[in-house]
């Protein structure tokens, strides 16, 4: 991999800005549409840019080869199930909460890798960041003002979201020598399928009157922040590694804070920051050991 220039850190910011978006969008989405909607909505329209990637490229997809409960498996745990988690919670909780909680993906990863894998043992450093990381969950959890009895249960849900894309990447490994697009839009194409049934007979969102704003941050979580994203994050992994690309862990949870408080005007308190800064630095420790 070549060193990283100037493009390739603004790339990654952007990939970054556009990730952390999506929080405060989700909320938007939240005032019209339904938990399952949103993430109908969202793989469906994430799909067309990484489908009509796949045709440009003239890369088969494989949705429905042999492989096929692979991808379907794949769709429901790491798309289906956290799209509908994190809109669920983020009904009740702080969407700056949410982008601080889902940012635990790196250290839950780093839990389920020493018991999955055979290269991914825990070290003084992991467990270190680790348990930095976590203690400012537990600290956000201790925030009265912002987390109380009638939301504690939508925060968990939050948290179960950032699991299931733990477990989606791990499961991913079995299928881990398929091309990138071919593998995003196969479960694209599977979480879409899944969730037609679910949002027909559950939501029916044929009528709902959304608002302009919710409609529009529903658009924009399916193309931009799913679709578009995925696809700047394949550019990101192929012109300079895994390593760079994982950098983007630090900033999400600072950026959606951020954009959270600037779009929505939402509490930013004392517990809020320390957590913040607590679970950046964990997962500075967890990627410096590795």
């Amino acid at each position: 991999m070549k060193q990283p220039n100037l493009l390739d850190y603004f790339l990654l910011t952007i990939l970054a800005l556009i990730w952390a978006s999506a929080f405060f969008n989700i909320k938007i989405a939240t005032y019209s549409f339904g938990p399952i909607t949103i993430a109908f909505l969202r793989v469906f329209f994430g799909a067309i840019p990484v489908l009509l990637l796949c045709y440009y490229k003239k890369i088969k997809i494989e949705a429905f080869s042999k492989d096929w409960y692979w991808f379907a498996t794949i769709g429901f745990i790491n798309l289906v199930a956290p799209f509908f988690l994190i809109a669920y919670g983020v009904k009740s909780v702080q969407s700056n909460l949410a982008a601080i909680l889902m940012s635990t993906t790196p250290l839950s990863s780093t839990i389920l890798g020493h018991f999955y894998t055979k290269n991914e043992k825990f070290n003084f450093l992991k467990t270190i960041g680790i348990l930095i990381g976590f203690s400012g969950i537990v600290y956000l959890f201790s925030d009265n003002l912002l987390i109380d009895e009638n939301n504690f249960n939508s925060a968990l849900l939050i948290l179960l979201g950032s699991t299931c894309y733990v477990v989606g990447g791990v499961l991913t490994l079995k299928i881990s020598k398929k091309k990138n697009e071919n593998v995003t839009g196969s479960i694209l194409i599977w979480a879409t399928i899944i969730l037609i049934p679910l949002v027909g007979f559950i939501e029916q969102p044929w009528n709902l009157k959304p608002r302009i704003d919710s409609t529009i941050s529903v658009i924009y979580l399916g193309l931009v922040s799913t679709g578009i994203a995925w696809l700047l994050r394949f550019r990101i992994l192929i012109k300079n590694g895994l390593i760079f690309q994982s950098q983007v862990s630090y900033l999400i949870p600072i950026f959606g804070t951020i954009l959270s408080y600037i779009f929505l005007k939402e509490l930013i308190t004392f517990k809020v920051f320390i957590s913040l800064i607590a679970v950046v630095i964990g997962i500075y420790f967890v990627k410096k050991a590795r």
